[in-house]
């Protein structure tokens, strides 16, 4: 029951994540584009943040007990084996997705850089999407 519960958790935690981000690169990146405005961008993300963070970190967490449970020999960095070949492919689009972040943080925000802000929102958004994909393929016997 408990395996059952923190995959719950990971799922509404990537549901956070996942949408939060699709929402903002269909419906808050075109006009922030088209209108040269960082301004939408700050205001959305200033309202993402509290709860996309956290949900961040609870699939972080979350993720890394349910690779304790599914590849206890993770570590043996087996491509052949089911899980652990779909775990490594999302610890990399994690560490991607984290250098991302803190470029953004640091560099970007910082210099309301709109163009390259915008293809680091669309590129998390596609490793988002990713993420979920990857989930799926795993509970379901794979895809990949």
């Amino acid at each position: 029951m408990v395996l059952k519960s923190i995959i719950f958790i990971h799922i509404l935690a990537a549901t956070v994540w996942t949408g939060g981000h699709l929402i903002l690169s269909i419906g808050f990146l075109p006009k922030a584009l088209k209108n040269k405005n960082f301004g939408i961008i700050e205001w959305f993300e200033s309202r993402f943040e509290p709860i996309g963070l956290p949900a961040l970190l609870i699939l972080i967490l979350t993720g890394i007990y349910i690779t304790t449970v599914y590849a206890p020999d993770f570590f043996q960095l087996s491509w052949q084996d089911h899980y652990t070949r779909h775990i490594l492919l999302k610890f990399g689009l994690m560490i991607l997705t984290l250098l991302l972040a803190v470029h953004a943080r640091f560099f970007l925000i910082p210099k309301k850089a709109l163009i390259p802000l915008a293809i680091h929102i669309i590129a998390v958004t596609l490793f988002s999407v990713l993420f979920v994909l990857l989930g799926f393929s795993a509970r379901s016997g794979g895809i990949l």
